[in-house]
Parts: C-alpha cells; sequence; structure tokens
C-alpha cells in the first residue's frame, strides 16, 4: 500500500540515486538507434555561483524539453558545465589571501593561479548539486568546465584563428575601468546606481580677445535667465567673453581637448572654429559643431574630455581632437610626468599650482579641489543639485572610469552579418519574437568587443612580444619563438644582431615576453555550443549533436552570450548554433519587485525545495512561465502547486484501496461505460494540449492542462462518480473501471513527469503490479493517444457542468452545506431530458437535490443556471434567509467599494504614480481589478436574493 503522505525529503534523492544509477541522463538513453537528436547546452553557472531563482526557472524549462523529447524517443543530450567566472573567482580567492594578509603579487602569477585552482577543486561548483537537486537530468558525465584542457584548445584555436584573419587586433580605446580591481570590465559587470550628485557651471574663456552676444529671457522678477531655442523670442543680448559648460565630473576638464555645440544652436553658430583657453591648464582646444550636444539640454556646450567619456571619445574621434589621459589605474589624478602636460603647454605659474596642487590626488578628491580653484578664479558660474545614474562595477562597488588602454578586440562588426541572417531569413528563431528586435538593435549598432582582461585568472591570451614591441600571436611558446627568429632574421634592423646573440646562449622567457591579460570570460563561453562536443577535434559527439536545438536564456545576455555564440558558431562551424532561443522572463517577488538582496525580497529556491520539494517549485515555475510575462513568485503558490502533487498522490491511494491495477491487456477502444469513455477522451485531449502546450515553448499552458486534468476532472469528477461503481455489485463494471482508472494513471504519470519528475516516478515504480515495470518512467513513452468518444464526452461533460453551476450557486448565495432543494428544468428537449433521467442519482447526491422536475415557465424566487437549450432553477426560499443575506451582500458591496475608492483616490493620484516603484503602481492597479471583479459577482448575486424576495 502507498504511504500515507508523499515525502519529498526522502524520496527526491532516493529517485536521483536511482536515475544515476541507470545512467538515464546519458547522451542518448533510451533512444532507438538512428534516432532524431534534441541538443541542449545549459547556460553555464558561474563556478561561484548558487542557485537562485533564476536559474531555477532557466532549468526547470530545459529540463521539461529535455525530459519530454526523450520520452519521445529522440537521442537527447543536455550538456552541463560550469564558467570560469574570471573577476568572481578572482575575488574570492584573493579575499582568502586577504584574510591571511598575503596578496596575489606576493605569491606570484603561477602559485596564484595554483590556489585558485585548489579552490575550485575543494569549493567551487556547488551549484552543480543544487541544479541536481531541482531534478536537472543533464548528462553529467560529461560536465565540461571553461577552463579544462580541451574548452581551453579552443579558445587558443579561435584567438588564433581570428588574429591570423585580421578579425581580433590590439587598439587604444575607451574600456569600462573598475578602479579597485584594476581591470576592464563588460557591460554586463556594470549597473547604474542613482546618486545624488551636482551639476557644476563653468566659464571657459575664449581666446583671441574673442567675444559674442549671447541671449537671455527674462524671469517673474525680471532677473536674467538661460535661454534656449524653444524659447523663441529672447529679451535681449549680453556680451561675453567666455562660453559656460555643465559637467558632473569636474576632475575631468583637466583632460578637456575641445568643447562642442550643436551646428544649428543661434547662441553658438558664430564660434565654431574659434578657440577656449582651458581653465586651470591654460590649453588652447577648439569649439566644435557637432550634432551630439542638445541644444535644450544645460547651457548647450559640452566639454569633450575624450580619453575619460564614451560619447566624448567618438565626437573626438569625428574632429580629431586629442585623448588626453589624466588619470592613474586606481583613479587618481596624474599630471606631473603626464606628456600632455610636460609637452606643449608653457609652465605658466598657474600651471604649476594646478599640477601642485592636483597630482596624485584621489579621483573624488580631486573633484572638490578642482571646484575650489574655479571658484577662485571666479569662474564657476553656478551649482545645481543633479540626481543622475552613476556606472558602478558589480565587483568592485566603485563607480567605474571610462578609460583609455590599450585592449585587444574582436572586429565584431564583420563577425555579426552572418548571424544577423540567420535570424532575418529564419533560421534560427527568438520565441517571444519581439526579442529578435533587441538582437537586431544591437548587432547593426555593434562595437568592437573589448576582449581582453587585466587578470591573472582565465585563459592567458596567446600574444608574446619581442624587444621592439613586435606582437607575435600563436598557439604556443615555441610556435611563436619560430616566428619570432624568422622575423627578426629575416629584416636588418637594430634588433637581428640583438637576437642572434640570445639565441647563443638561449634562456626561456629572455627573447620574448607572453602578454599578462587573459580573456573575457563571455570569449570561452561564445564557443560553448562547440567547445564542448570536442571542437577543434572532428569528434563523433560534435558530428551528432551541433547545431543543438534549443537555447533557454534570460534576455539580460542576449548581447553577451547568445549573440556571441550566434557569431563565433557562424564563423568556426559554417552553422547556426540552434534553431530556436527561448527568452524566458524574470522572476520577481509576489508584488513584482525585482529581487535584491538590498530590498530582502530574495527567495532562495532551495529552501522551497526543502520545505515543498523541487516538484512543487517546478510546477510552479512552469505554469506560471507565460511568454512575455515575468513571473511574480509567491512561496504561498508553491504550497498550493504542493497540494496538487498531493491531490495526485491521494488519488492513486484512493484508486490502490479500491483495487485499481494494471492491466496490460487493458485497450481503451474497449470500455463500455460511460465514465471511462469519457475520461479516456479527456486523457487525449489534456495529452494533445500538453504536446502542443511544450513543442510552441507555452509552458504555463502545458501545466495547466496538465493541473486541470488531474486536479478536476480526474479527482474531482472520474473517481468521484466511480465510487458507486467500486460500491456496486456489477463485477464487469468494477473490472473495467478498475483497469480504466489504472491505465490513465499511468499516461497521466507520464503526461507529468516533465514537470514534476520525482513523485511521477515514485509513482510508477510503485504502481507496477507484482510483474513490476520494465523501464523507468523517465525512458517510458510518451502517450500517443488518439481514443475519443464525443457522445460520452458530451454526456458527462453535461454532467459536470449542470453540478458545477448549481454548486457555483449554492456558494456565491452562503447556501448551508447540508440544505438540499428540488431543481426545476424549464425547455428541456428529449436529449436533456435522457441525460436527466441517466444522471439523476448523481445529481441529487452531487448537488444536494431532493429531486428534479420540468416546468414549462421559470419559477418565481430562483437562482438560474443556463446550460444548452434548457434553463435550471434552484428556488432560493427553500434554501437560505432571503433577508439576512441581502443585509450580508450589502455589508460586502459597501466593504468592497470603500476599498475601490481608496485605490482609485491613490492611483489618481499623478505624484503616487510618477514617484512609485513601477511594480508597486501595478499591484494597486491589479487590487483595483480584483475589487472590481469582485463587486460585479456580489452584485449579481443581490440581484438573485432581491428577485427571490
Amino acid at each position: 500500500m502507498l504511504e500515507k503522505n508523499y515525502d519529498a525529503a526522502s524520496v527526491e534523492p532516493k529517485i536521483a540515486e536511482f536515475w544515476e544509477e541507470a545512467g538515464a541522463f546519458k547522451a542518448g538513453a533510451g533512444a532507438e538507434r538512428g534516432a532524431e537528436t534534441f541538443t541542449i547546452v545549459i547556460p553555464p553557472p558561474n563556478v561561484t555561483g548558487s542557485l537562485h531563482m533564476g536559474h531555477a526557472l532557466n532549468n526547470t524549462l530545459q529540463d521539461v524539453m529535455v525530459r519530454f523529447e526523450r520520452m519521445r524517443g529522440k537521442d537527447v543530450l543536455w550538456q552541463p558545465g560550469m564558467d570560469h567566472a574570471g573577476i568572481a573567482t578572482q575575488m574570492v580567492v584573493e579575499r582568502q589571501l586577504a584574510a591571511r594578509q598575503e596578496h596575489r603579487r606576493d605569491l606570484g602569477r603561477e602559485k596564484f593561479v595554483e590556489k585558485v585552482w585548489e579552490w575550485k577543486a575543494e569549493s567551487g561548483g556547488a551549484i552543480m548539486n543544487q541544479l541536481k537537486r531541482l531534478g536537472a537530468s543533464c548528462d553529467w558525465s560529461r560536465e565540461r568546465f571553461t577552463m579544462d584542457e580541451g574548452l581551453s584548445k579552443a579558445v587558443v584555436e579561435v584567438f588564433v584563428s581570428l588574429y591570423k584573419d585580421g578579425l581580433i587586433y590590439k587598439d587604444k580605446r575607451l574600456v569600462n575601468w573598475d578602479p579597485k580591481l584594476l581591470t576592464a570590465i563588460s557591460d554586463l559587470e556594470v549597473e547604474q546606481v542613482e546618486t545624488n550628485g551636482n551639476l557644476w557651471h563653468f566659464r571657459y574663456p575664449l581666446a583671441d580677445g574673442v567675444t559674442y552676444q549671447h541671449p537671455y529671457k527674462l524671469d517673474e522678477e525680471g532677473n536674467r535667465i538661460a535661454w534656449r531655442p524653444s524659447d523663441g523670442e529672447p529679451a535681449g543680448y549680453e556680451t561675453r567673453d567666455y562660453i559656460v559648460v555643465a559637467t558632473t565630473r569636474p576632475e575631468t576638464m583637466l583632460g578637456d581637448s575641445g568643447v562642442a555645440v550643436h551646428p544649428d544652436d543661434p547662441r553658438y553658430k558664430g564660434l565654431i572654429g574659434k578657440h577656449v583657453l582651458l581653465p586651470l591648464v591654460g590649453r588652447r582646444i577648439p569649439i566644435v559643431g557637432d550634432e551630439y550636444p542638445d541644444p535644450e539640454a544645460g547651457t548647450g556646450a559640452v566639454k569633450m574630455t575624450p580619453a575619460h567619456d564614451f560619447n566624448d571619445f567618438e565626437v573626438g574621434k569625428r574632429h580629431d581632437l586629442a585623448q588626453i589621459n589624466v588619470m592613474t589605474v586606481d583613479g587618481a589624478i596624474t599630471l606631473r610626468d603626464n606628456e600632455a602636460f610636460s609637452d606643449g603647454l608653457a609652465v605658466t605659474d598657474a600651471l604649476a599650482a594646478t599640477i601642485a596642487a592636483l597630482d596624485g590626488q584621489e579621483r573624488f578628491e580631486a573633484r572638490k579641489i578642482v571646484v575650489a580653484m574655479m571658484e577662485e578664479a571666479g569662474l564657476l558660474e553656478k551649482v545645481e543639485p543633479h540626481k543622475h545614474m552613476v556606472p558602478h562595477g558589480d565587483r568592485g562597488g566603485v563607480p567605474i572610469e571610462p578609460f583609455l588602454t590599450d585592449q585587444w578586440y574582436v572586429d565584431a562588426k564583420t563577425l555579426a552579418k552572418p548571424a544577423i541572417a540567420s535570424v532575418r531569413e529564419g533560421r534560427t528563431n527568438f520565441v517571444p519574437k519581439n526579442w529578435e528586435k533587441t538582437y537586431f538593435e544591437w548587432m547593426e549598432n555593434i562595437q568592437p568587443w573589448c576582449v581582453s582582461r587585466q587578470l591573472w585568472w582565465g585563459h592567458q591570451i596567446p600574444a608574446w612580444y619581442g624587444p621592439d614591441g613586435q606582437v607575435f600571436v600563436e598557439k604556443d611558446e615555441e610556435t611563436a619563438l619560430e616566428a619570432a627568429i624568422q622575423h627578426y632574421i629575416a629584416h636588418e634592423g637594430p634588433w637581428k644582431a640583438w637576437v642572434e646573440e640570445k639565441l647563443e646562449n638561449f634562456k626561456p622567457g629572455e627573447i620574448l615576453t607572453r602578454d599578462e591579460d587573459v580573456l573575457d570570460t563571455w570569449f570561452s563561453s561564445a564557443l560553448w555550443p562547440f567547445s564542448t562536443l570536442g571542437w577543434p577535434d572532428k569528434t563523433p559527439e560534435l558530428d551528432r549533436y551541433y547545431p543543438t536545438s534549443v537555447l533557454v536564456t534570460g534576455f539580460d545576455i542576449i548581447f553577451f552570450w547568445v549573440a556571441r555564440m550566434m557569431m563565433m558558431g557562424m564563423h568556426f562551424m559554417k552553422e547556426e548554433p540552434f534553431h530556436t532561443v527561448y527568452v524566458h522572463a524574470l522572476v520577481r517577488d509576489k508584488s513584482g519587485a525585482k529581487m535584491s538582496k538590498s530590498k530582502g525580497n530574495v527567495i532562495d529556491p532551495l529552501e522551497l525545495i526543502d520545505e515543498y520539494g523541487a516538484d512543487a517549485l517546478r510546477f510552479t515555475l512552469a505554469i506560471m512561465a507565460a511568454q512575455g510575462r515575468d513571473v511574480k513568485l509567491d512561496p504561498a503558490r508553491v504550497a498550493g502547486y504542493r497540494n496538487f502533487g498531493t491531490k495526485l498522490w491521494n488519488a492513486t491511494r484512493f484508486a490502490e484501496m479500491n483495487g485499481v491495477a494494471r492491466d496490460p491487456g487493458f485497450r481503451p477502444q474497449d470500455a463500455k461505460l460511460a465514465i471511462n469513455r469519457w475520461i479516456l477522451t479527456e486523457l487525449t485531449r489534456a495529452a494533445r494540449a500538453i504536446t502542443e502546450g511544450i513543442e510552441a515553448y507555452r509552458f504555463n499552458e502545458a501545466a495547466g492542462a496538465a493541473y486541470r486534468f488531474v486536479w478536476s476532472l480526474f479527482c474531482d469528477w472520474y473517481l468521484e462518480l466511480l465510487k458507486p461503481v467500486f460500491a456496486g455489485s456489477d463485477e464487469a463494471a468494477k473490472a473495467e473501471a478498475r483497469a480504466c482508472a489504472a491505465y490513465v494513471l499511468d499516461e497521466t504519470y507520464k503526461l507529468l513527469h516533465p514537470m514534476m519528475p520525482f513523485m511521477t516516478e515514485e509513482l510508477w515504480s510503485h504502481t507496477g503490479g507484482d510483474v513490476g515495470r520494465e523501464e523507468l518512467l523517465m525512458l517510458s513513452r510518451w502517450p500517443e493517444l488518439s481514443f475519443e468518444d464525443e457522445d460520452a464526452a458530451a454526456d458527462i461533460n453535461w454532467l459536470v457542468d449542470i453540478v458545477s453551476g448549481i454548486r457555483s450557486v449554492r456558494s456565491e448565495m452562503n447556501v448551508p452545506p447540508a440544505a438540499t432543494a428540488p431543481l426545476v428544468a424549464v425547455g428541456a428537449d428529449e436529449t436533456t431530458r435522457a441525460r436527466i433521467a441517466r444522471h439523476d442519482p448523481a445529481i441529487r447526491r452531487l448537488a444536494r437535490v431532493s429531486e428534479v422536475g420540468f416546468a414549462a415557465d421559470s419559477p418565481k424566487g430562483a437562482a438560474q443556471i443556463v446550460l444548452g437549450e434548457a434553463t435550471f432553477c434552484l428556488p432560493l426560499g427553500d434554501l437560505i434567509d432571503l433577508s439576512a443575506e441581502t443585509a450580508r451582500l450589502e455589508k460586502e458591496i459597501g466593504k468592497v467599494q470603500g476599498e475601490m475608492q481608496r485605490l482609485e483616490k491613490k492611483l489618481s493620484n499623478e505624484k503616487f504614480v510618477a514617484n512609485a516603484p513601477e511594480e508597486i503602481v501595478a499591484a494597486e492597479r491589479e487590487k483595483l481589478a480584483e475589487f472590481a471583479e469582485s463587486r460585479t459577482k456580489l452584485e449579481a448575486a443581490l440581484a438573485r436574493v432581491r428577485d427571490a424576495g
């Protein structure tokens, strides 16, 4: 006998071990020879990571598809693995060293990297065991790591190949620089933080005695204030020998090399081509006309610091403005030994004072000093409070600097073209389709990809430098040295003799120096769909499983990962890495707020698994995963879907207690009882809906169809309607009901398995009967059902509808559960009369009806239920105290209207709507809609009661 209660905590580890011992997750498990393949590569979690709710959703949906396709007989590979997570991992190990008062520089690169590998072996990759707890059926025997030998070989192959094709190069450009971690970081590692700052307005004196007429307007008190082109005719003009610029970063003005104005701005048209003298420095810099400045923002004039601002960098390229870096790698001001200050500038007393005051100062301290010096010089016009977004490094936690450095870049624009065509021509499709627009917008405006990082943990760039800085990019140092020798010996020059001398007494590392940088983590993960299958070697797995089938990912890495896999796959494999990209939404808290530690609203999936079981969490995520809609997760929902699993468990136990047992000889088409033919028909319909839902990536619809069939049709109706059969004396009917119920349960376990694998596998193994099961549920065949009996379905569904309608009215009218009353059918045709006669006992028992009669007209004071051509009337006066119920409903309506008025007032407040978090406003609107729906139902109930009075 099945245990009374399902204990997920004991069952799930047992089933997981069962699967592992059977090798059920291995590529091709359960598939016939030559079967169609279905491949998914897991988005590799960071080796430092732990399971969060985004992982839980992402991997649940992958597992639903993987288990579904495996049961359909396909040769399935779900490829697992981890990312080495350059910055995150290095920080973990550096923190450990710091706790022992050690630093990586003390160890040296080789010893430090050894420490990282030691940490990885001892503590890294905990997330993989957490994914196993979720039930992820990856082929764990094939687990890969972006720093393992095979993937490292692929990374070197790609880098060298792209370099020799001219698609990787070194350049001096702006990057996101983390002054704490001392490395370039990607856009994904930058988070925007709203900051209360200031907007400083500085006067830059015009050079060469130039003046101009600057327009102004008047305020209500007659004071001159700033005029903008949209203000119409100015009130007047004043002569100025300066131009005002506004900045949030005064410290960067030391690196200004121009001032930009819009070419159509009437204030400054005549100044284009003229110059200003940069205050505190004395540098003569041009005024240029460019469409970047907004005439309606600030003063309309923008100082240009191409070495410290991404927009300024682009304007600077268009107008050949100098790129002057005034910061060190750790964010201090550097002036004394800066070529821009030592060459071409007369060292005046003012410049000497600036250098003395600012050289070596930390950037934010320098900001204060610059402002004070500008104020002292009479060049600070005004200061305005200014709330704005400041980019911070998500790991270092400090404001990042746009920083001018030499880095390695990939020519992403060239690589993007075939990847764009793949999506345009439909060879790779996004689901939902609207994400294609996001993909195109980024790919068609793609910038060079900075792939170098100033770290020690990662794939060290395979580039070596000769004594004169000549670079040699090869797969290993030996090949690089051969190339260097050929280069220097073949070319007459100052280094030929030097190299020849070194070769006579050769010592490794004397001729060439390796590039210290490592590659961006996204570089190795861009190769994931083919490197994990053995590329660059021509392996059987690569031939069989590439291209993969579906990629499941979040929208936030479409740029960083999806697009780059597309580029690399098209370039090296000449074929798209996947035919479909399914983009799932965010998991938010129950109010719709994004989860964050600072808000204290993070939900730990492992805690939910501990409390409710993995199946309950998985089913919750699946049924809420509607395309294009964020998942608002409330732990109460998980508890509710645990009850769903309990419902199936109890149904199996009830069936078992009533003699239900598997009959291998049962065939649906042989069933005679209408109730059995009905449930078999509904089973076919449910299987079709679940199959279509998963195939179309509408996981919520698939889970919803499973829920409706199991909870409502099978448990609430079928088993309830079978009770008289089980209690009766018709042995043939009993035998058929038992065999049919067992068959339906078997097929139900299969249909639910992709979403609730642990419980269904346990039920499958328990209900195998005396002979047991020939195979695991997860390797059994997916239901491909065709039996349908439209007449039986219509007949029993009519019974379900009439009983449900009566129950609904009784509930709305607050009818006591034990109260009974007659039911009157008006306008019933012969078919309905026959159904009433056939199902009279069931209607009386299930709907609490004393008798069913017929009439030509509806009796007064009755609630009406329309079903087909007939109207069924339930006399309310026989069931409830009409006056008491009227009072109750009026009171409830009053409460609801009060709540609606409160919410309407709140939502009509423009300040609340503008300032409250978006998720709070949305939640209030949802509440208002729910109250409106409730009021409609209450008013309908009140109308019924009044009609009955």
